[in-house]
C-alpha cells in the first residue's frame, strides 16, 4: 500500500494496554472513559494488524458489535481508533458476512463526511472497499447514496483515501444502476484528474474504472468532450507507463464502437497512433483486446469505411502473423467483420488470404474455425478472392477441414468450397480430392447448420456423374436421405436440391428410391412444408427410375424414354414397399399378375402399329375380347420360367396393357413422342400428338396438334381422336 507509516495513530504515546488478553482489552470497550475507549482501541488495531487468526479471535469475543457503536461516537479521537480497526478487520470474510447482518453501510457512509478527519475517510472507504465486492452490498452502497461522497474523496489531498475511494467505485460500477448514476455525479474529471497520479496503482484503478463506465455509449461521449482520449493516448505514447498500456487501451477500445467517437479519435491522428501501437506491441493480450475491438466497431457501416482509410487490414494481416492463438483467433474474426466493407474486401483478397489458408492446418481448433470463417466472408460473391484461395493452395486444407472438431469450422468449409465451385476449373479441383466421400461425415451430423451446409455442398458438386458415383460408394445418399425429415427447413430445401441433382442418373436415382426418399419427399409435398426443390426432387427421381413411376404414377410421358431394364409391376399400392428385379425374381411364383420386363433387340424397319397387335395375338373383334385367353397364356410362361418377371419378347398373347408397353418401347426407340397411360381393368393405352393434315386454320393460325390414342387391339394402327366416345370406349371409362 502507499501507507505512510509517519501518521500518528493517537495524539499521546501509544500506551500498550498491560492486559494478558484480547479479551480484557474488548471488555473495555464498554467503558464510558473516552480515553479507555481511545487506548483500547488503540492496541485492538495494533493486535488486529498482526494477522487474520487475531481478527478472528476479536470476532469471536464480539469486538465488531462494540466497535460498531463506536465508529459513530461523538468523540473524534474514539471514532477515528474505532473505525482504523473497523477498516482492517473488514479484510476477513467472517468478519464481513458480521457486517453486511449489522447493517453498516449507512454508518460508514455518514463518515465520509468532508469535515471528518482525513484517518477516518480512509479508514470507511477501506472498509466500503472491502465490503462492495459483494453484489448486495454494492447495491446497498447506492441505495444509500454512497457514490456522491466516494466521488467527493476522489479529490482528496491523500493518495491512501484516492486509492480507496476509486477501488470502491469500481468495485460499484460493475453493476449497470451504479454505472449510469456516476456518470450523472460527473465521474470522468476527476477520474481523468486521477491518470496524472504519481502512484501507479490510483492510475491503475482510474483507468479499470473508466474501461468500465465506457461501456456505455453516453459515458464515450463525455470522455470525447473532456478531451479523455488524448489523455489515453498520452498514456499509450509513453514507454514509461508501459504498465498502464493495456488498460488505456482498453479504454480506447470501447470508444471505437462508435462513429461519432470513432471519427473524433480518427480526425485527431489517435487511430492511427493506435494501429501502429498495436502493431509494433509485443503483448498478446493488448493486440487480442485491439483486434477484438475493431470487430466491434466493424459492426457500422460508417465505422468500416473510417477504419478502412486508416488501412486497418494491414494492421489485421500482421496480426496474423503473432504467435499467440488468441490473437490469431481475433483477428480472423475481425478481418470476417471488415469483410462487409467492398474495398476491405478486396484489401485482404490481394494479401491476408495465404496466411488465412495456413491457419487452416493450425492444431488449434479454434483458430482453425476463426480462419475458415474469415475465407468464408472472403469468398461470398467474390471470384477473385475464390481464386485466391485456390492459388494459396487452399482447396487441400479445405477439404480436411470437413473433418474439424468444431460444427461452425466443418460449416463454413463446405461454404468456402462451394463458393469457390462456382468456379468450373475450381470444382473440378476440388472434386479431385475425394470432397464427396468426405461430405459423407458432415450429412450424419446433428448441427442444423452442418447439416445444411453439407446438403447444399453435394447439390453443388453433384451435377458431375463421377462425383455422384463417389458419393454413392461412400454411403453417402443414406444420411442425404435422412436429412428430407429435418425439422430445419433450410436443410430439408438443401436436402431436396442435393437429391434432385443426384437423381440425375438412373443408378443413383433407383438408390435414392430404395433407401426411401421417394415416400418422404411424397409426405413431404402432401404436408405444409413443401418447396419447390421437393416437388422437382420427386419429378426428377421418377423420371430417372421410369419403372417406379409407371407403378406409381400410371402415366410415362414422351419424354421418358423406356430403355432395357424397365419392367411393368401393376399399380402398387400406397405404403408398399417398391421392389427391386432382383428381388422380384427371387421371389417365389405367385398368382397375382407377371412383372412384363423389357429387354428388346433394336428392331428391323417395319410397319410397327401392326407389329405390336401381331406380335401380341393380332387384332381381337370387340365383342370376342372375353374370349381372348391372354392370363393362361402368361401364367404358362411364368410356370415354365419358375419366375414371376416375364420377358416382354415371351409373349404372344397380350392384351390392352402389354401392347400399350411394347409400342412405347418400339416409339422409344425410333424416336417418335408417345405417352404410356395406365387404366383401369387391364387397359392401358397410347397417346400421341400429330399435326393436322392440313396446318392453315382458320384465318391462317397454325392449329395445336391434335391428340390421339393408338388401338392396338381391334383396328391395329387406327388413330382414335382424344375426348371421343370411341376413345372414352377404348379406354372402358
Amino acid at each position: 500500500s502507499m501507507h505512510s507509516c509517519s501518521k500518528e495513530t493517537s495524539p499521546f504515546d501509544p500506551l500498550l494496554i498491560e492486559s494478558k488478553t484480547a479479551a480484557t482489552v474488548v471488555l473495555m470497550l464498554s467503558s464510558p472513559e473516552e480515553e479507555v475507549l481511545t487506548k483500547a482501541c488503540d492496541a485492538l488495531y495494533k493486535f488486529a494488524s498482526k494477522g487474520d487468526e487475531n481478527k478472528v479471535t476479536l470476532l469471536g469475543l464480539g469486538a465488531v458489535e462494540h466497535l460498531y457503536k463506536l465508529i459513530s461516537h461523538e468523540d473524534p479521537v474514539v471514532r477515528r481508533n474505532a473505525i482504523m480497526v473497523f477498516g482492517i478487520m473488514a479484510s476477513n470474510h467472517d468478519v464481513r458476512k458480521l457486517l453486511r447482518e449489522l447493517d453498516v453501510t449507512n454508518s460508514l457512509i455518514s463518515r465520509l463526511a468532508p469535515e471528518e478527519d482525513v484517518v477516518i475517510h480512509e479508514f470507511a472507504t477501506l472498509c466500503l472497499a472491502h465490503m462492495a465486492v459483494e453484489y448486495t452490498t454494492k447495491v446497498q452502497i447506492f441505495e444509500q447514496g454512497g457514490l456522491e461522497p466516494l466521488i467527493r474523496l476522489l479529490g482528496s489531498p491523500d493518495p491512501d483515501v484516492k486509492k480507496n475511494s476509486v477501488e470502491c467505485i469500481y468495485l460499484l460500477v460493475q453493476d449497470f444502476q451504479s454505472r449510469a448514476a456516476v456518470r450523472a455525479l460527473n465521474v470522468i474529471p476527476p477520474l481523468l484528474e486521477l491518470l496524472k497520479s504519481e502512484y501507479p496503482v490510483i492510475q491503475l484503478l482510474a483507468l479499470k474504472t473508466l474501461e468500465v463506465i465506457s461501456k456505455d455509449r453516453e459515458t464515450r461521449i463525455i470522455l470525447g468532450e473532456s478531451k479523455g482520449l488524448d489523455c489515453l493516448l498520452k498514456i499509450l505514447e509513453t514507454n514509461e507507463l508501459s504498465d498502464l498500456h493495456v488498460e488505456a487501451l482498453a479504454v480506447l477500445a470501447n470508444c471505437l464502437e462508435d462513429v461519432h467517437t470513432l471519427q473524433l479519435i480518427h480526425q485527431t491522428g489517435g487511430l492511427k497512433k493506435i494501429l501502429s501501437f498495436v502493431g509494433v506491441s509485443t503483448v498478446p493480450s493488448m493486440q487480442k483486446n485491439a483486434a477484438k475491438a475493431i470487430t466491434r466497431a466493424a459492426y457500422d457501416s460508417e465505422n468500416r469505411k473510417i477504419l478502412n482509410q486508416e488501412e486497418v487490414e494491414q494492421c489485421l494481416i500482421n496480426l496474423l502473423e503473432i504467435d499467440n492463438d488468441g490473437v490469431k483467433v481475433a483477428a480472423s474474426q475481425a478481418i470476417s467483420a471488415m469483410c462487409e466493407n467492398l474495398a476491405s474486401k478486396r484489401a485482404f483478397g490481394l494479401q491476408g488470404i495465404p496466411q488465412l489458408v495456413q491457419l487452416l492446418s493450425s492444431d488449434n481448433e479454434e483458430v482453425k474455425e476463426a480462419a475458415v470463417t474469415a475465407l468464408a466472408n472472403l469468398t461470398a460473391a467474390s471470384p477473385s478472392n475464390a481464386s485466391a484461395v485456390a492459388e494459396a493452395e487452399g482447396i487441400e486444407p479445405l477439404v480436411n477441414t470437413l473433418n474439424a472438431q468444431r460444427d461452425g469450422a466443418i460449416a463454413n468449409a463446405a461454404t468456402v468450397l462451394t463458393n469457390l465451385a462456382m468456379q468450373q476449373p475450381l470444382r473440378v479441383n476440388i472434386q479431385s480430392c475425394g470432397i464427396m466421400s468426405v461430405l459423407e461425415e458432415p450429412l450424419r451430423s446433428t448441427n442444423s447448420q452442418v447439416e445444411s451446409k453439407a446438403a447444399f455442398a453435394v447439390a453443388t458438386f453433384g451435377c458431375d456423374a463421377d462425383a455422384r458415383t463417389e458419393l454413392r460408394n461412400a454411403g453417402g445418399l443414406g444420411p442425404l436421405v435422412e436429412l428430407l425429415h429435418s425439422k430445419n427447413e433450410e436443410v430439408r430445401r438443401n436436402a431436396c436440391w442435393a437429391v434432385m441433382v443426384c437423381a440425375s442418373d438412373e443408378l443413383t436415382a433407383v438408390e435414392l428410391c430404395r433407401l426411401g426418399a421417394l415416400d418422404i419427399l411424397e409426405e413431404i409435398n402432401l404436408s405444409n412444408c413443401k418447396n419447390n426443390f421437393s416437388e422437382a426432387a420427386l419429378e426428377k427421381l421418377l423420371d430417372n427410375n421410369l419403372s417406379q413411376k409407371y407403378s406409381q404414377m400410371g402415366y410415362l410421358s414422351s419424354s421418358n424414354i423406356i430403355t432395357d431394364g424397365f419392367y411393368d409391376c401393376g399399380q402398387v399400392k400406397p405404403g408398399v414397399k417398391f421392389l427391386s428385379l432382383e428381388e422380384l425374381s427371387m421371389q417365389e411364383l405367385t398368382d397375382r399378375r407377371a412383372i412384363i420386363f423389357i429387354n428388346a433387340k433394336s428392331q428391323e424397319d417395319i410397319h410397327w402399329n401392326r407389329f405390336v397387335a401381331d406380335k401380341m395375338g393380332g387384332p381381337i373383334e370387340r365383342d370376342k375380347l372375353h374370349d381372348f385367353s391372354w392370363e393362361l397364356h402368361i401364367s404358362e410362361i411364368e410356370f415354365e420360367l419358375k419366375c414371376n418377371v416375364v420377358p416382354i419378347g415371351k409373349v404372344k398373347k397380350g392384351t390392352f396393357y402389354h401392347r400399350a408397353l411394347l409400342f412405347k418401347v418400339i416409339a422409344d426407340r425410333i424416336g417418335i413422342g408417345c405417352s404410356l397411360v395406365r387404366g383401369n381393368y387391364n387397359r392401358a393405352w397410347n397417346e400421341v400428338k400429330l399435326a393436322d393434315a392440313s396446318p392453315q386454320g382458320i384465318a391462317g393460325l397454325l392449329l395445336p396438334p391434335q391428340e390421339y390414342i393408338v388401338d392396338l387391339m381391334f383396328e391395329p394402327g387406327f388413330l382414335i381422336k382424344q375426348g371421343s366416345a370411341e376413345a372414352d370406349q377404348y379406354k372402358h371409362i
